[in-house]
């Protein structure tokens, strides 16, 4: 156990860290009340180089928090990609609208407030990529819209999906999240029997779930 806890401290001695704007949003979201969890940095590294081999135009994020995943790909993305993202708290929308502005992203970032569910249900089609890190009981909820959005050939990258050690073993589940088990665990049922996607599971910060559209 503790040779694996090593490997890990070591692995992650090795990952970059981004610029200075996104450092501190780092800090604040460890530090801060109002600011929500962020993303892990080895799961930021594996987006960053999903990005580099794909090259998408239209990025569609579910879950905004205070921005810090919008900004991380806008900084490894072209400047005429575009990002669209969905807060559905009006205090982490509010924020991520600001630190948008404040790296003069508010051309390439969307920022949109409002229940996922009812945003993803009218936007319009086209999206290359899909970073999925919202509210996980409605991931299955979400699944059919994001399938009618993302391109042929597009990647959806699902976050969380380990759920703190709860969705591969029952007897770490908390009563009051029993629920959100259940349904995370459809969802990865359907991911990975869907004939539409391609998926594999990886041990990767909290566990993601990488899909490809075929």
């Amino acid at each position: 156990m503790e040779s694996i806890e090593n490997e890990k401290e070591y692995l992650a001695s090795l990952l970059p860290r981004r610029s200075e704007f996104l450092e501190e949003l780092r800090q604040k979201s460890a530090m801060t009340e109002s600011y929500a969890p962020i993303v892990s940095r080895d799961t930021e590294q594996l987006i960053v180089t999903l990005l580099s081999l794909t090259k998408p135009k239209r990025v569609l994020e579910v879950g905004t928090a205070v921005g810090y995943s919008s900004i991380l790909m806008a900084d490894n993305l072209p400047d005429d990609s575009q990002i669209v993202t969905i807060e559905r708290y009006k205090k982490h929308a509010d924020i991520a609208v600001d630190n948008v502005f404040k790296v003069g992203y508010e051309n390439k970032i969307k920022v949109i407030e409002g229940e996922a569910a009812e945003v993803l249900s009218w936007l319009d089609s086209g999206f290359d990529f899909v970073f999925l890190d919202a509210a996980k009981g409605q991931y299955i909820e979400f699944l059919p819209e994001i399938m009618r959005l993302l391109n042929s050939g597009g990647i959806l990258l699902s976050d969380n999906i380990l759920f703190h050690g709860m969705t591969g073993d029952d007897n770490n589940v908390i009563r009051r999240k029993i629920t959100i088990v259940k349904r995370l665990r459809q969802y990865l049922e359907a991911i990975t029997h869907d004939p539409q996607l391609t998926t594999t599971l990886l041990p990767v910060g909290d566990g993601v779930a990488l899909s490809v559209k075929k």
